[in-house]
């Protein structure tokens, strides 16, 4: 395959293999998994890596999922390719996150409408001041009339994107007390690539650690089983 064929050293998809609305999540077999239980007619783009991408019909509609792996590192190269060398125009990030607050509980949904962090990332784009990471407002106004018509619980809000897991400094706790509801580690550079292509970007992610009280997801329950954020996620591409 030519290079004009495959535009990315990280991604098998020819031009045009990619629809225009991906969903992205860090584990790829959480891609696997939306490609087979969700969409039909999928047909598998990539597995370079091991981070699977797949396309296919949803309700109709066309619409790819893909995994970005962990950071702000990682989904910085799959987004950035996926806005620049396939002419993506939205992506939907849905995962999960711990959370620093107390009024989140296992199996919760956040919409986050902004994005702190720790990370250098935005350091190359040299921007004149501090930058606020944000999420496309329609796509999240989208996102929070389906969760409040399916019932399903939710809260919009502040995320922290953290550059590392395991933090030495102990120190991921203290943003809940400025009303940051949780911690992952992605956001902040999907929005920022996103605000640099002129594009839109959303994150989605279900509450897998309730940090305040110490509660914890099952890693099968990670894997598999927060199919609410996925459907919010699907709708949302097919509607907005």
């Amino acid at each position: 395959m030519s290079k004009e064929q495959c535009p990315s050293p990280h991604n098998a998809a020819a031009y045009g293999d990619i629809a225009k609305t991906v969903l992205m999540c860090g584990d790829p077999l959480r891609a696997k998994f939306v490609a087979e239980t969700f969409l039909t007619d999928a047909v598998q783009y990539n597995a370079i890596r091991g981070m699977y991408g797949y396309t296919g019909l949803y309700k109709g509609h066309r619409v790819s999922v893909q995994g970005h792996g962990m950071g702000i590192p990682s989904i910085g190269i799959y987004s950035h390719e996926l806005f620049h060398h396939y002419d993506v125009d939205r992506i939907i990030r849905f995962g999960t996150a711990g959370a620093l607050t107390d009024d989140m509980n296992l199996g919760d949904m956040l919409f986050a409408q902004g994005a702190c962090t720790d990370s250098n990332y935005g350091h190359q784009f040299d921007f004149p001041a501090q930058f606020a990471p944000i999420a496309d407002y329609g796509m999240l106004e989208t996102a929070v009339r389906i969760a409040r018509e399916r019932q399903f619980p939710f809260k919009v809000g502040n995320i922290y994107s953290a550059d590392v897991f395991y933090d030495e400094s102990d120190r991921q706790m203290d943003w809940g007390k400025y009303g940051v509801k949780a911690v992952e580690m992605e956001a902040a550079g999907l929005y920022i690539n996103a605000a640099a292509a002129g594009k839109k970007a959303l994150t989605i992610c279900t509450i897998s650690d309730q940090l305040v009280r110490k509660e914890f997801a099952t890693v099968e329950q990670r894997q598999s089983s927060f199919t609410n954020m996925m459907e919010v996620a699907l709708e949302t591409a097919i509607t907005e």
